[in-house]
């Protein structure tokens, strides 16, 4: 199955306050390799962006003034992940903001058109519970270079958020592999264990050198097994 990794950037945190996405990357990986084919844009919101968001993000509603509008890109988006695996970092956000998007113009939900939804957030915190899971700290964790991260942008978010994937689940195709072959190594334990077990006990004269030691001990007041 082919796997989307996908990010927006948007005017603020809530789409149900009107906030709109304002920049759309995703990144195509085939056998967990990254391929050629991208897909990114930049939006008009046609509205304002809040001070809070474009402090992360540092990008301009003057800068989007000549971009398309989420219509004008719908088709084409629908068309680069209809039935792949789309895999983000905090889904719901980015679920929320485009299934928004999406019916505004009467699309079908992003759930309808991918084949799987899957956040590597969640993913994170069940591997790293209690710890700082974004996505900065999940590239220092992994040794993922991030350094060319200064602000949030989809784009470089997304080709970072597939190397962080690719890090948490690496070595899972391997034990697949191992569960779907027979072991020899599990049959040989197993016939050794319906052996009979050999108890040999101790003779008379290793008895009386045992309770001649643990008597040694006692009198240097070193002995735990008298007490």
């Amino acid at each position: 199955m082919r796997q989307i990794f996908l990010d927006t950037e948007t005017t603020g945190l809530y789409h149900a306050q009107g906030h709109r996405v304002i920049e759309i990357a995703a990144v195509e990986v085939v056998n967990r390799r990254l391929t050629k084919h991208h897909f990114h844009y930049y939006l008009n919101p046609d509205r304002d962006i809040d001070p809070g968001a474009q402090e992360v993000h540092g990008i301009s509603l003057e800068f989007l003034q000549d971009k398309p509008r989420f219509a004008d890109i719908a088709n084409e988006l629908i068309t680069f992940i209809a039935d792949a695996e789309l895999i983000m970092h905090n889904a719901p956000f980015d679920v929320g903001f485009l299934n928004c998007e999406l019916g505004l113009i009467g699309q079908k939900k992003v759930e309808e058109i991918s084949a799987k939804v899957t956040d590597t957030l969640k993913i994170a915190k069940e591997m790293r519970p209690g710890q700082r899971n974004n996505l900065d700290a999940l590239c220092k964790y992994f040794g993922i270079d991030n350094s060319k991260r200064t602000l949030h942008g989809a784009l470089l978010d997304a080709e970072l958020l597939a190397d962080v994937y690719m890090a948490m689940t690496r070595g899972q195709d391997s034990l697949m592999i191992a569960l779907d072959q027979p072991s020899h190594e599990t049959v040989e334990v197993s016939a050794v264990s319906h052996a009979p077990l050999q108890v040999k006990l101790a003779n008379s004269t290793e008895l009386a050198d045992h309770e001649a030691y643990l008597a040694g001990l006692a009198k240097s007041g070193n002995c735990v097994w008298n007490s």
